[in-house]
């Protein structure tokens, strides 16, 4: 690429964010400006905060890239998830919904019109942009991916540790699921607790209940520790682009029980690296936690295969491959 300048304009704070970390982290020419989230709430002013001025090409999610956009300068939007389609508005505020289906449903549609390639994370996303959105125009897909050397899985089991740990990553909002934590948490058998994060963006809790623990904000640092010290992943989410938690549950060897829904059967072989869900059955969501927690060797072989598979689809390296042969491409 010769030392043409790659500049992704994004707030700080979100998965995207962190996905596009790794492209700045392997590829010399890429640079992130990051701003703080609230600036999205003035969105003519981001170029004043992030500057692209030196790009020979602009990449970035698709919400705000039209205030970037420069005749000039081929843009590449990237979708990481996709939730203003009307099967959402009942996971939605009542302020979400006005700005999903006016002024964001407006930007996404200019910068679709305005991008040189457009990209997403799943095939469930893409399918979804092009149905909602009416686009003929072909959708790239690269996976996202997880750093397999930081996310590693425990060198050792606990067996005298009778505790069983669910971890539950991401923020407190009904998209997540979190509304149906502590129904599930009822259920559960007395030796299983979930222990629950905050968001680095909200500092919402859960009602107090012995199996509900809040482990409080996690930077992404931390990450990768806090996964080895649990056993299952739990994500009753109702819409993923394509989850980093789950990848990185996955690469530090733990299976996972999700909801059977959007991208997430792209992850989550059901029965071999964990179990799908429908979406709000609590039901059954607590059965396949007590069932893994019944049986030690199930989780871990389990976590081995999860491990597998993202050593061989899911790989930073692979990731990064993908994006540098594209931005080759639009610069060629």
């Amino acid at each position: 690429m010769s030392n043409r300048q790659i500049i992704c304009p994004m707030s700080w704070g979100s998965g995207a964010y962190i996905a596009n970390r790794y492209l700045e982290q392997y590829i010399p020419e890429y640079k992130l400006e990051s701003y703080h989230p609230c600036w999205t709430l003035m969105p003519f002013a981001l170029p004043l905060v992030a500057s692209t001025k030196n790009a020979a090409l602009i990449h970035t999610t698709p919400a705000y890239a039209s205030f970037f956009h420069r005749k000039s300068t081929p843009l590449i939007i990237t979708f990481q998830n996709y939730f203003i389609d009307p099967w959402m508005r009942s996971y939605s505020s009542f302020a979400q919904r006005i700005h999903y289906s006016t002024d964001l449903r407006l930007w996404i549609r200019r910068a679709v019109k305005k991008a040189h390639t457009i990209t997403a994370v799943s095939k469930f996303t893409a399918r979804l942009i092009q149905h909602d959105l009416c686009a003929t125009r072909p959708i790239r897909i690269i996976y996202n991916s997880v750093d397999l050397g930081s996310f590693t899985p425990k060198q050792c089991f606990a067996p005298n540790r009778k505790e069983i740990r669910v971890f539950y990553s991401g923020n407190l909002s009904r998209r997540k699921g979190s509304q149906w934590l502590l129904s599930i948490a009822k259920q559960l058998k007395k030796n299983i607790c979930i222990y629950y994060t905050q968001g680095l963006r909200t500092r919402s809790r859960l009602p107090i209940y012995p199996q509900l623990k809040s482990i409080g904000p996690v930077s992404f640092e931390e990450m990768p520790e806090r996964y080895r010290e649990m056993d299952i992943l739990l994500m009753p989410t109702v819409r993923e682009g394509f989850s980093l938690s789950v990848l990185e549950a996955m690469a530090g060897g733990l299976p996972v029980v999700a909801s059977d829904c959007s991208s997430l059967p792209e992850q989550i072989e059901n029965g071999k690296g964990g179990f799908l869900c429908p979406v709000g059955d609590v039901k059954a969501f607590a059965d396949k936690i007590n069932f893994l927690a019944d049986s030690s060797k199930l989780r871990r072989e389990m976590g081995e295969y999860n491990r597998c598979k993202v050593e061989r689809f899911f790989s930073v390296h692979k990731m990064v491959k993908q994006y540098k042969e594209l931005f080759e491409e639009v610069l060629s």
